[in-house]
């Protein structure tokens, strides 16, 4: 029988060189000012769901692919920005600008938004350079992470659909993190991954509560309508795992946290760069749990020490839900539960 909480292997080990392929199709130009000490700083960074995501499977000591478009003088900021992250990147180019950005002030201790620019939907011409480009990179990799687009409206539903079965016809894994319209595009597909918050859920209609049983239902049904396996997060309590029909509970260590953003992107990301190494899902979600949650102790989204998450990776178990004394509900009770709705 195999251990489910067996430790890691490792990033550290030479392996394979399995990569992962990012569509990121709106990133974002971060600017942040900050004071540690006496004299503010100003911090200028890529942003975005895609980048942060990139950026943790960098730390991870896993090759990315970044795909995404860029235009204007944002884009021209950005694009050294982001080969300076160490990405191979796919850049198209925008003909309408349209990139996006914000500036945080982080003076105080926490973020406080002065400006956020959305920037512009892709044009259709815009959008089918981008999708063939991301395509092809997609079917050279095991692993295919289809990032959220800065706002709703910049890129269609649709294609995120269409990615996710172009993707997963030919044989490749794909990751995501969505909500919405676009979460249901891609289940009509279907996906390999999923993590979504529990938030997100109850937003979205696809929860009528966030106690245990309804979010146990609600993966089941995310589950029954396309994704292979779904994590949901549940802010300071413990994410909720469905593997091969199964749910846990993903327990860890508290840390205390230096900002909390970044988190659910560093899950995926962590997911995503096990899956490419060729790691079994189980692994896979204890190594992104433990990199969402260092990250939270750090003012870098989408970043961490190879070594602290390694660590830290021992200490995320995965423990069957309804296994501790307060629960009164079975997993197999929920899943009957679920299957009759």
């Amino acid at each position: 029988m195999v251990d489910r909480n067996e430790p890691t292997t490792g990033f550290g080990d030479a392996a394979d060189s399995g990569h992962v392929m990012i569509f990121a199709p709106t990133p974002l130009l971060t600017v942040t000012i900050d004071q540690p000490s006496d004299a503010p700083e100003l911090h200028l960074h890529p942003g975005g769901q895609g980048v942060w995501q990139a950026r943790m499977v960098l730390s991870l000591g896993v090759d990315v692919v970044l795909c995404a478009a860029l235009g204007g003088e944002v884009g021209q900021v950005l694009e050294p920005l982001l080969v300076s992250e160490g990405v191979d990147l796919k850049v198209v180019a925008r003909d309408s600008g349209g990139t996006g950005g914000y500036v945080h002030d982080r003076r105080e201790g926490t973020r406080r938004e002065v400006v956020d620019v959305t920037g512009q939907p892709l044009s259709r011409h815009e959008l089918d350079e981008l999708y063939n480009l991301a395509l092809g990179e997609g079917l050279r990799a095991p692993v295919s992470v289809l990032s959220g687009p800065n706002h709703p409206s910049l890129v269609p539903a649709d294609l995120y659909r269409r990615f996710a079965a172009d993707l997963g016809a030919n044989g490749g894994r794909v990751v995501v993190d969505l909500c919405g319209e676009h979460l249901t595009a891609v289940l009509e597909s279907g996906v390999f991954f999923l993590k979504v918050s529990h938030e997100e859920l109850l937003a979205d209609g696809r929860a009528d509560g966030d106690d245990e049983e309804q979010l146990t239902r609600a993966m089941y049904d995310l589950h029954a309508s396309g994704a292979e396996n779904v994590v949901v997060s549940r802010a300071d309590k413990p994410a909720l795992a469905l593997v091969d029909g199964e749910v846990f509970e993903v327990l860890m260590p508290r840390l205390e946290a230096a900002d909390p953003r970044g988190a659910g992107d560093s899950m995926t990301a962590g997911v995503a760069a096990v899956v490419a190494r060729g790691g079994d899902v189980r692994t896979a979600i204890r190594t992104g749990a433990a990199a969402g949650a260092l990250n939270v102790t750090r003012h870098g989204l989408g970043t961490g020490r190879l070594d602290s998450i390694n660590g830290l990776v021992d200490r995320v178990k995965l423990e069957p839900a309804g296994s501790r004394p307060q629960e009164r509900t079975t997993p197999d009770e929920l899943a009957q539960r679920a299957g009759g709705r």
